[in-house]
C-alpha cells in the first residue's frame, strides 16, 4: 500500500489563518496537530495541537505548573482570547518544526519511518511521486496508519 492509498482529506490552515481558527479546528475535528499549506496548497509546516495551548498558557506557568491552580475556569477561558491576536504565522515563528511530507508513492514503512523521526502525529502526502514540494493530496494520520500496521484481533 502506498502513501496515495492511505492519504485522507484533512483540514489545513495557512500562514494568515488565525491561530484561533486553527485552534478551533483541532477542537472540533479531535486532530493531533494541522498542516500548514501555502496558496498553491503545498506543505509548509506543520502546528501541533500542542504548539497552540503553549501560545495560550502564560510563560510564568508554563515555567511553573503550580501556578495553574490561581486560575479559575473563567479566568482560563479569557487566556483563549490571546489566539484571537496571533495569526499561525506567529506561532511557527517561534517554534517552527520540520515538516513530514512524503511523496505519494512512499510505503507504510516510509511514512511510518517519517513520522518516528519527526515525532509527528500526521504526515502530508505529496501529490506527485519523488517530489515532496508539490501539492498536497491529503494527510496520513497516525491512527490510520497504526490501522493498517496492526494486524487483526484474534476472534474472542
Amino acid at each position: 500500500m502506498r502513501a496515495r492509498d492511505l492519504a485522507v482529506d484533512y483540514p489545513t490552515v495557512t500562514p494568515d489563518s488565525s491561530a484561533l481558527e486553527a485552534a478551533r479546528l483541532v477542537a472540533e475535528h479531535r486532530l493531533a496537530g494541522l498542516i500548514v499549506v501555502d496558496p498553491d496548497r503545498r506543505p509548509v509546516a506543520v502546528i501541533p495541537g500542542s504548539r497552540l495551548l503553549r501560545a495560550i498558557i502564560p510563560a510564568h506557568v508554563r515555567d511553573d505548573p503550580a501556578l495553574a491552580r490561581v486560575y479559575d475556569e473563567r479566568h482560563a477561558d479569557r487566556l483563549c482570547a490571546r489566539l484571537g491576536e496571533r495569526s499561525v504565522a506567529d506561532l511557527l515563528a517561534e517554534e517552527r518544526r520540520d515538516l513530514p511530507v512524503v511523496d505519494a508513492d512512499a510505503t507504510v514503512m516510509e511514512i511510518a519511518s517519517v513520522m518516528a523521526a519527526d515525532r509527528s502525529p500526521v504526515v502530508a502526502v505529496s501529490g506527485e511521486a519523488d517530489r515532496t514540494d508539490a501539492p498536497m493530496i491529503g494527510v496520513v494520520t497516525v491512527a490510520h496508519l497504526l490501522e493498517r500496521l496492526l494486524p487483526d484481533r484474534p476472534p474472542a
